[in-house]
Formats: C-alpha cells, sequence, structure tokens
C-alpha cells in the first residue's frame, strides 16, 4: 500500500509557529491527525487539498481538516513565509457552548467545498487586524510573550469565525482542479462502506476505469484504491477511538476480512489496532 507520511506533532491543544525559509523541495503528500490553519503571508505557493489545487495571495487563511491529504508546491526562488497553527480536536470541543463553537469556520469550509478563505478590504477587516497583531506577535519577548500570542490565537479564531458567519470573507472556488475527480473523492467518502471497487466506481461516474484510474492518479498522485484503503482506516481509526469494539469497527469501515483490515492499519499507522484503546 502507497504511504501517506503523517507530518508534524502536537501534544498540547494547540501550537502556532511562524516560519519563513526558502523551500528546497516539494512537500510529498502527507496528513495530520489534528487541524492545521495556515496564515499565507508570502511566497508563491500552491496549495493542494483532497484533489484541489489553490493559488495563494497574502493573508489568505487555509483551513486543512485532519486527515485530509495535502501539499504544498513552492517556487523556491521567493521566501516562502507564513503562520502555521496545528489545533488538535479537543481544542475545538474545550471552546464549544450552546452559543458559540469555534469549529463554525472549518464545518462551513466544507459545505462550501474550499479550504482557503480570502479576505476582502483588508484595512477595513477586524480579522486582517488581529491577524497582524498575531504576526507581529513573534517579535515580541517581552513578559508572558508566549501566552500573551495565544490569547491573540483565540481572538484571531473568534474574528475568522465571525467573518466567515458574516460572510466577510471569500471561501476560494479554484478552477485548478479536475471537477470528475473531486466527484470520485466525496463519492468514496460518503460510500465507504458500500462496495467501491473499480468496475463500480466507473459505471457510476460513466467512464472508462482505465482512464478514471489514469485520471485519479495523475490529478492526486495516488490510486483509487490506496485512497479508498486510507480513507476506510481513518474511519476505523476514529471508530475505536470512540469505544467502538476493533472487529465491529472494521467491518463497520467497509473492510470485509479482518486479517486484511489489521495489515493494512499496521503499514499505515505502524502499530496494532488494539494500541488505540491503551490510549
Amino acid at each position: 500500500m502507497e504511504q501517506y507520511n503523517k507530518r508534524g506533532y502536537l501534544n498540547s491543544n494547540f501550537r502556532i509557529f511562524h516560519i519563513k525559509d526558502t523551500v528546497s523541495k516539494e512537500f510529498d503528500f502527507h496528513y495530520h491527525d489534528f487541524h492545521k490553519i495556515t496564515i499565507f503571508i508570502r511566497g508563491n505557493v500552491q496549495y493542494i487539498i483532497e484533489g484541489k489545487s489553490y493559488e495563494l495571495e497574502p493573508y489568505d487563511i487555509v483551513l486543512v481538516n485532519r486527515n485530509d491529504i495535502h501539499r504544498v508546491q513552492v517556487d523556491s526562488s521567493k521566501p516562502y513565509e507564513r503562520i502555521i497553527v496545528y489545533i488538535s480536536p479537543g481544542f475545538m470541543e474545550d471552546y464549544k457552548t450552546s452559543e458559540y463553537d469555534l469549529n463554525y469556520c472549518f464545518e462551513k469550509a466544507k459545505k462550501e467545498h474550499s479550504n482557503v478563505l480570502r479576505i476582502h478590504s483588508l484595512e477595513k477587516s477586524s480579522l486582517f487586524k488581529i491577524t497582524n497583531r498575531l504576526e507581529h506577535s513573534f517579535h515580541d519577548n517581552e513578559y508572558a510573550s508566549s501566552l500573551y500570542r495565544q490569547i491573540l490565537f483565540l481572538e484571531f479564531m473568534i474574528q475568522l469565525n465571525r467573518a466567515a458567519i458574516k460572510n466577510h470573507v471569500e471561501f476560494l472556488d479554484t478552477e485548478l482542479y479536475n471537477t470528475k475527480v473531486v466527484d470520485i473523492m466525496q463519492y468514496i467518502n460518503a460510500h465507504l462502506t458500500e462496495n467501491l471497487d473499480i468496475d463500480s466506481l466507473a459505471g457510476t461516474f460513466y467512464i472508462s476505469k482505465y482512464y478514471m484510474m489514469r485520471l485519479f492518479k495523475a490529478e492526486t498522485g495516488y490510486t483509487i484504491g490506496n485512497y479508498i484503503t486510507y480513507r476506510r482506516l481513518l474511519h476505523a481509526r476514529d471508530l475505536i477511538f470512540d469505544g467502538m469494539p476493533i472487529t465491529q469497527a472494521c467491518f463497520a469501515s467497509g473492510f470485509h476480512d479482518y486479517s486484511t483490515f489489521s495489515r493494512a492499519y499496521k503499514s499505515e499507522f505502524s502499530e496494532a489496532p488494539r494500541n488505540l484503546l491503551r490510549q
């Protein structure tokens, strides 16, 4: 099975970085088991997330859901500057009440089928102002600077969700993707427990299976079979984490054979499914 490397780490509610470098290589497709926000500041960057590709402009905000397969292509002749925030799923739950939900921006992004938010009229935007303060806070070495930066991040999340609610940001659409491939990916994610063999998929979308396989690989960098297995594994892992017995989670995720599931799980996550129970 083709591997999609897990990158980054997170051992707290969130971690925030300010990075400016000249990237000398392309990143491989990878995923995180936490949410990721990238505030793009400058450079020449193309972000590819779940088959969609976005050309970024300064202060675009990129939302990557946990487990989304993505990569970034960078023009190495120009410095790539960004603020990156890793957010645990538990962080969103901790700040969720009947009055507000900081996860709203991620949920709306899913509905809009977009991963990039663009701020218009920067000089008038409250979101841009707090983004600018957050950017400059990395040069602050005064008392409790790291705590202050965390407080600014919470304010950023509040303003981000307010902007999303009031439609003061644009959920960026892009023509830089093949709609057929995105449709196939969305269909796979909506029918994980059903029959998803190549012939049935090709029949569903009325295209040649050989053309479909070549197109999917060319647009995403991975095969349809590997993508299906990966998505089923992630679904099974979430079910196990939520308390479902391992064998039941195996079949509830679309696998028809436990030994196949167990081998694929160990190959992808480098541990046995039972290890998740200990966590």
